[in-house]
Order: structure tokens, then C-alpha cells, then sequence
């Protein structure tokens, strides 16, 4: 018996949206009022859907922030593969528009909200902490090997992602992040 005919639709496009929309909503008030202090009503109202609605998609607020974070950090990861196998384009520039995508979003007193968020509720996201950000180092290990050599790439992919973790906490703007980002990978990546 297929699933519709037991009465059970196939997710479509418009609910994969919806669901997308509302974990976009979850995360900025995750951001705004922190993860204690955060309840289910006020990510439904935000949301713009009924409390039993929200809960019909997420069993509890930690199912629903470990979505939130899990959504956003793949859609940095997508961003930034696609930006690095642009391979027409130099690749300081694509190395500069990878870490916007991965950390220069990140940037300003929302965003540095949403990491802080993050970062003090690593046992509410389980793996993900770790894995994503090595999944973003392989990708720019990669992207600096086709031009520099394996044997030096890594060591100028951390030294870059040490660089963007210290301007996140020093910057004030995204444009001031690029600016000395920028910087950085010029001196690095030839």
C-alpha cells in the first residue's frame, strides 16, 4: 500500500518550504531571547503558525533548535561548495566569498547572537559541531591544494581559518571582516 493510499501524503515542495521557514524563524529567536529563555510560543508566533502546529513538526524545542542549527549550517556548507567549484573565478576571490558564506554572515549583533546561541548549547546539537566545520576546512583544503599543493594547503586553510574566527571577534561589519579577510588570503594564497 503506498503512502497516500494509507493516508499519508508525500511532503511537497510548499511543505519543505514552510518547514524551511519556520526553522528560519526558530533561528532568530533562538538568537533574540536565547535557548532557555525561548519557548515554543514564541517561535509559533513568529512562525506565524498555531503552537500544536509547531509541535506537529518538532516533538520539542530541542528537536526544533537542532533543526534550526542542522538547516543553517547546511545551507552554508551548499553555499560554499558551490562557490568554491566555480573554478573560472581566482581563487583568493572564491576564498573570500567562502568564508562570507561561512562566518562573515555571521556578523553584527544578530548574528553573533545566533553563534552565541550555538556555541553555549553544543550538547543540544550533538556532532554536527564538529563535523560541519571540517567538512568547511576539507573544502577550502581543497580548493587552495589545486593551485598551491596538498603538502601546503592545509596548513594555509587553518592558518585562514584561524584568521576569520579571530576578525569575527574583532570586527565590527561584514564589510570590515571581507576587507581584512581579504587581506589575509593575499598574503597567504598565491
Amino acid at each position: 500500500m503506498s503512502s497516500a493510499e494509507a493516508g499519508h501524503s508525500l511532503p511537497t515542495a510548499a511543505d519543505s518550504d514552510r518547514r524551511a521557514a519556520v526553522l528560519d524563524s526558530a533561528m532568530v529567536t533562538f538568537a533574540r531571547f536565547g535557548y532557555r529563555k525561548t519557548s515554543m510560543e514564541e517561535v509559533a508566533r513568529a512562525a506565524h503558525i498555531s503552537r500544536p502546529g509547531l509541535y506537529f513538526l518538532f516533538s520539542s524545542k530541542e528537536a526544533l533548535f537542532r533543526a534550526a542549527v542542522v538547516q543553517a549550517l547546511e545551507r552554508d556548507i551548499a553555499a560554499v561548495e558551490h562557490v568554491l567549484a566555480d573554478v573560472g573565478r581566482p581563487l583568493p576571490e572564491r576564498l573570500a566569498e567562502a568564508f562570507d558564506h561561512w562566518a562573515g554572515r555571521y556578523i553584527g549583533p544578530l548574528a553573533r547572537d545566533v553563534t552565541a546561541v550555538i556555541e553555549a548549547n553544543p550538547g543540544l546539537l550533538g556532532e554536527i559541531v564538529e563535523t560541519m566545520p571540517r567538512r568547511f576546512e576539507e573544502l577550502i583544503t581543497d580548493a587552495i591544494a589545486v593551485e598551491s599543493g596538498r603538502e601546503a594547503a592545509s596548513s594555509i586553510a587553518q592558518t585562514l581559518i584561524s584568521a576569520s574566527i579571530g576578525l569575527k571577534h574583532q570586527v565590527a561589519s561584514r564589510d570590515s571582516y571581507l576587507d581584512r579577510l581579504k587581506v589575509a588570503i593575499g598574503l597567504l594564497v598565491r
